[in-house]
């Protein structure tokens, strides 16, 4: 299957506050905000949305396609992805600007407080589906995840003018869309992924009842942080799936977008519902028990094990056969 992975590559800086982020919180002062915390720690790691999938997909075998700006201080970020899976040959490489850069800190409830600076993701608009399709053929699905808002809806476009499936992942990049933006990226969506504040800010945006969303796309998968995801389907039964236990949690950054690669690998090995959304649970749990989005480990066998004891021997038979032979990948 051939995917193409448009969105965002940049650098994290992953920061931690020893306390709770409410605990400076003033009720009727919320309208005047000065907050400065004092942090413990900062790590800085690769990252941004379309990476984070494109390095999972890519240890999982799937070879993406990654779409997306970056500046020319992406050398070593290049080769960490090639390295692992990812094909960049495709990449728009500014001349001017730097690699986006995020930088978030996490309080001791997970509770984040981030902030994004697009760097040269805005020249992501200057990336055009259809000549690098001349080049590789027609992609069977490409995830549009949170980019330059341009880029967004030019890739939308073209997908819905193609007719190629397209998965939309709108995310953060709706906090400053408009409800009709919105509207164009849901649209005719083959898959769409959201978690539940994400869904209840596109119906408050875009006007469309939770229904109506559900009806404008073929698949709607709902992340549900530590009560799991939900997968639904018009006339389709609800399908719910838990997440495995984690050994530690230690930072959630990235968390979203590796459940999304999880569950996409899935569709790519011609699984059901319920094990795509078991596959992104099980990958999102790995991310979440270490510092950056791209540092976890895991073998075959240790994969197939605790995804076992997770969801059960036959489930786990039915993606053994799937996952990589991978010695620490």
């Amino acid at each position: 299957m051939k995917i193409a992975v448009a969105g965002s590559v940049g650098r994290d800086h992953l920061m931690t506050f020893p306390g709770k982020f409410t605990d400076s919180l003033v009720a009727g002062s919320l309208e005047k905000v000065s907050l400065s915390f004092l942090v413990d720690g900062l790590d800085v790691r690769r990252g941004g949305c379309a990476a984070n999938i494109a390095f999972s997909m890519g240890i999982l075998g799937l070879n993406p396609i990654l779409l997306a700006a970056v500046g020319k201080d992406w050398v070593d970020y290049e080769a960490w992805l090639t390295r692992h899976g990812v094909v960049t040959s495709h990449v728009w490489v500014s001349e001017t600007l730097h690699t986006a850069q995020f930088m978030v800190t996490t309080d001791t409830e997970l509770n984040q407080i981030a902030s994004f600076f697009p760097g040269a993701m805005s020249e992501a608009r200057n990336i055009e589906l259809g000549p690098v399709m001349q080049k590789t053929g027609v992609f069977d699905l490409v995830v549009i995840s949170p980019d330059d808002p341009e880029a967004m809806l030019r890739h939308t476009q073209t997908c819905r003018e193609e007719r190629i499936p397209f998965a939309a992942d709108p995310s953060q990049q709706m906090a400053r869309m408009s409800g009709d933006e919105i509207k164009k990226l849901i649209d005719g969506a083959t898959y769409l992924f959201m978690n539940e504040y994400e869904l209840a800010l596109a119906i408050q945006k875009t006007g469309w009842s939770d229904a109506e969303i559900l009806e404008r796309v073929e698949t709607r998968v709902i992340t549900l942080g530590s009560a799991g995801a939900k997968v639904e389907r018009r006339g389709n039964s609800e399908v719910r799936v838990g997440v495995p236990k984690e050994k530690a949690k230690v930072d959630p950054t990235g968390v979203g977008d590796s459940f999304r690669s999880g569950f996409i690998a899935g569709v790519a090995w011609g699984l059901n519902d319920e094990r795509c959304a078991q596959l992104g649970s099980m990958i999102a749990t790995y991310v979440i028990e270490t510092k950056g989005t791209q540092e976890y480990r895991f073998t075959r066998s240790e994969f197939v094990s605790r995804f076992a004891e997770s969801y059960g021997k036959t489930a786990a038979s039915e993606i053994e056969k799937h996952i990589p032979m991978l010695e620490n990948a």
